[in-house]
């Protein structure tokens, strides 16, 4: 395995960072854009029209949940370097993670009270605050326990659905309460529930504030049901750390080999998946059984389908591989600033639930050039991006050099 230190260990994991958040900007429009309910269900809000349907089903086959995969990854792989990089410094490893892990839940926090109710970063604080304890293990002991986790994850998963097909039970008070949970992410919530949040949405930023003070999911109650599954994907990527793989070291044919097996699987079968879906006219416990249970092994595939796919794509000094490790260096940047545009979109201007699903991908192009276009010049002049700086300084308590220094 190469240096740590090398420029295309840093490139690599770069570059896929950065094709990572400009695929999470395309799973989030939706959240951004419409009511809670219409992510997984357009039956809930959006439109069913033949352009909305067929934008669902792209992105619920080449998107969904693999790009978040793909960031958890990266995160894992992201833990080993900063802790390996304070113990070669002499500082302990664990005082630095944990320091970097509680300021991140503040900003997460905030990002999630005060901008958007998706916020990811505070669960992965919660969450990478666990991974710290496995970062011990060879990587064939994290490959083991990361298989575990996704086991748990899917058979935790496979109970609901039990129970959302079972027509025996529907009518008991139970079932009813559980229904009216799930029907919120997988299928059609009361119509006044989604014109509440779309009346606060389009309101001033108080009354934004106050819907997700009230309705967002609180970060400590979503843990016991995202963590196993993200804490899976953040060993896989301290394994592909560790083994070499996001470092560019294996041979190309290692890589083709693992981006054919695992793309040639979980994409066809995400396919199978959404047709599935469409045929049962997105009925919840259908949603919930392909996008919940079925797909949960399918995105770890995806997502390391398509790590060991930009392996291979990775060009050392092109300028689309200069450009998109330039938005990976920024990605912390890059993913806040996302969220600000797209409230600033559809919050400041009414915009929310007022476009149809298909409408809200014709953000994507403008979106990504923007990304593209301004990552890069801010990275020649400066060592982290805006936000990356201000995690780094709150993290060790002190401002940090920011302006690169020219020789």
């Amino acid at each position: 395995m190469p240096d740590p230190s090398t420029t295309n260990r840093l490139l690599s994991l770069d570059v896929i960072r950065g094709v990572a958040v400009l695929g999470i900007l395309v799973a989030n429009l939706p959240a951004f854009g419409l009511p809670e309910a219409a992510y997984f269900a357009p039956l809930a809000w959006g439109g069913t029209a033949p352009a909305d349907l067929f934008a669902w089903f792209v992105t619920f086959v080449f998107i969904e949940g693999k790009m978040r995969g793909l960031f958890s990854f990266l995160f894992g792989a992201s833990i080993l370097i900063v802790t390996d990089a304070a113990e070669r410094r002499g500082g302990s490893a664990a005082a630095t993670h944990y320091r970097r892990m509680a300021t991140l839940f503040v900003i997460g926090c905030a990002h999630l009270y005060l901008v958007w109710l998706g916020d990811i970063l505070a669960h992965y604080a919660l969450v990478g605050a666990i991974a710290f304890l496995f970062t011990w293990l060879s990587v064939r002991w994290l490959i083991a326990a990361a298989l575990l986790l996704l086991a748990y994850a899917t058979i935790s998963s496979a109970l609901g659905a039990v129970i959302l097909f079972d027509s025996a039970a529907q009518d008991s008070p139970y079932a009813i309460a559980i229904w009216n949970s799930f029907a919120i992410g997988f299928g059609v919530p009361p119509r006044a529930d989604m014109l509440g949040q779309i009346a606060a949405m389009r309101g001033s930023w108080i009354d934004a504030i106050a819907w997700r003070w009230h309705h967002a999911a609180d970060p400590l109650t979503v843990l016991p049901v995202l963590a196993p599954e993200t804490l899976s994907a953040m060993l896989l990527g301290m394994a592909g750390y560790r083994s070499g793989f996001l470092c560019g070291a294996w041979h190309r044919a290692r890589y083709r080999r693992w981006a054919l097996f695992c793309l040639g699987v979980a994409l066809p079968a995400y396919a199978m998946l959404g047709m599935v879906t469409l045929r049962h006219g997105f009925a919840m416990q259908w949603v919930y059984l392909n996008a919940m249970v079925l797909a949960e092994p399918l995105r770890t595939l995806g997502f390391i389908g398509y790590a060991a796919l930009l392996m291979l794509a990775l060009r050392p000094g092109g300028p689309l591989t200069l450009r998109l490790a330039a938005v990976g260096r920024t990605a912390f940047s890059n993913y806040l600033g996302t969220s600000l545009l797209m409230v600033a979109i559809f919050n400041g201007l009414s915009l929310f639930g007022a476009l149809s699903r298909a409408q809200l991908y014709l953000l994507v192009p403008p979106a990504w050039g923007l990304m593209l276009l301004w990552s890069k010049p801010w990275c020649d002049r400066f060592h982290h991006g805006p936000f990356e700086w201000l995690w780094r300084s709150a993290a060790r308590g002190r401002w940090q050099p920011l302006r690169r220094v020219s020789a």
